[in-house]
């Protein structure tokens, strides 16, 4: 048990020492050590003050007061995993429902966007949600090619492997899927129909009906269809029904266990955040800002050749930095070069895409008008610089 502070090599060592690999630090080359945070900034252990663009998880704000008084309070009672009843879960759900669609009824609450992969890889036909992750990691030079929009980043969930046939496509999803997340259930909807080949028709209804019948890992959800779907428009309300069958179609394909997902610590903050999100008008505040943000990076776009698409929804924006306006060459080591300076003027940016060149702005929602001044002058300065010194935009090595 640490004794005091300590250094932030000695934190460094030991992480090397006792964490794997695979936890990711940003910033590697010159970690930061971050020790507080409070509403879009956070502070490392020499004081100093950042702007934090990157962690918009923290919806509103580091540390909001209501937030930790709420986690606080409910941690001296209780925290335990969801398999008992209480009313923090249920009343969580009932405010998230009321925020969403009608027919947004059911709620599965887990711990991390890893957890919601896995659980929407359940629910998937071919399990093809799972392929966008798993495709960032295979090589470069892999045939590709763009079949769906992205709000920010051009070509992130855009890609599926250019194959021979959907048949052969679906059946690499599957395998692919089932590799990523070690599970083996697949719902799929009634008389759907996936391909010819035989792990494809043991995930067809249409095929196996009339075949070797139904897989137990096989969970089959009706129809979303109010003319051949069981719940018909006679129906006084097909989806609601429609919602409850699903839930337990899917409740069937694997009994999660989440021991934390909608703990009532969890719920209690996450009607902390409501209260918050409604009392300060955070919502209204962060169109606003993000609208000026926008506005503030088109500027730039005409200005600097390197910025390529600008796009976003509120306060989360993504800017595509470009070698070659025809081509659209990522311009992945430009990303980096201006995430690393950001990071010396004390702003705190990420990159994503699958050329890692989409400089991606999350900030809490708190984030303000002066922030977004502030950041679009430093991006500016930086770009003016690095324009001076790569006239061509061509790959600009950081230097160590």
């Amino acid at each position: 048990m640490a004794t005091g502070p300590r250094g932030k090599a000695a934190t460094l060592a030991l992480r090397r020492r006792l964490l794997s690999n695979s936890c990711r630090l940003f910033f590697p080359e010159d970690p930061i050590k971050i020790v507080r945070g409070q509403g879009q900034y956070m502070y490392d252990e020499q004081g100093a003050e950042y702007i934090d663009c990157i962690n918009n998880v923290a919806h509103v704000g580091h540390c909001h007061p209501l937030v930790v008084q709420a986690a606080h309070e409910q941690n001296q009672v209780l925290n335990t995993n969801s398999r008992y009843l209480h009313d923090n879960i249920v009343d969580y759900a009932q405010r998230l429902s009321e925020t969403l669609p009608e027919k947004l009824c059911v709620f599965y609450f887990l711990n991390s966007g890893k957890e919601r992969v896995v659980f929407a890889n359940t629910w998937c036909g071919t399990m093809a949600l799972a392929l966008p992750d798993i495709l960032r990691h295979l090589p470069q030079t892999f045939p590709r090619r763009p079949v769906l929009p992205h709000p920010i980043c051009p070509g992130k969930w855009q890609h599926r492997l250019r194959l021979c046939s959907r048949s052969e496509a679906n059946d690499l999803a599957l395998r692919l899927a089932r590799q990523y997340t070690g599970h083996w259930d697949v719902v799929v909807l009634d008389h759907a129909y996936h391909g010819h080949l035989s792990s494809l028709i043991d995930i067809s209804p249409y095929k196996f009906r009339d075949l070797d019948g139904q897989k137990e890992w096989v969970h089959v959800a009706p129809l979303p269809d109010t003319y051949r779907g069981p719940y018909r428009e006679d129906h006084p309300n097909p989806a609601v029904a429609y919602a409850s069958e699903v839930k337990r179609v899917v409740g069937s394909a694997q009994e999660k266990g989440r021991k934390f997902g909608g703990s009532p610590v969890s719920c209690a903050v996450g009607l902390a955040v409501l209260d918050v999100l409604e009392k300060e008008q955070l919502q209204a505040h962060a169109a606003s800002v993000g609208s000026f943000l926008m506005e503030l990076l088109g500027q730039q776009k005409a200005k600097h050749p390197i910025l390529g698409d600008i796009r976003g929804v509120g306060l989360f924006i993504g800017v595509d930095l470009i070698k070659d306006e025809a081509t659209r060459m990522p311009a992945t080591e430009e990303a980096d070069y201006v995430v690393s300076r950001l990071k010396e003027n004390y702003i705190l940016l990420s990159t994503d895409g699958p050329g890692r060149n989409v400089l991606k702005f999350k900030p809490p929602m708190c984030f303000s008008l002066d922030n977004a001044r502030h950041v679009v002058a430093r991006l500016d300065a930086i770009l003016t610089d690095m324009e001076e010194k790569v006239r061509s935009c061509e790959t600009l090595r950081l230097q160590p």
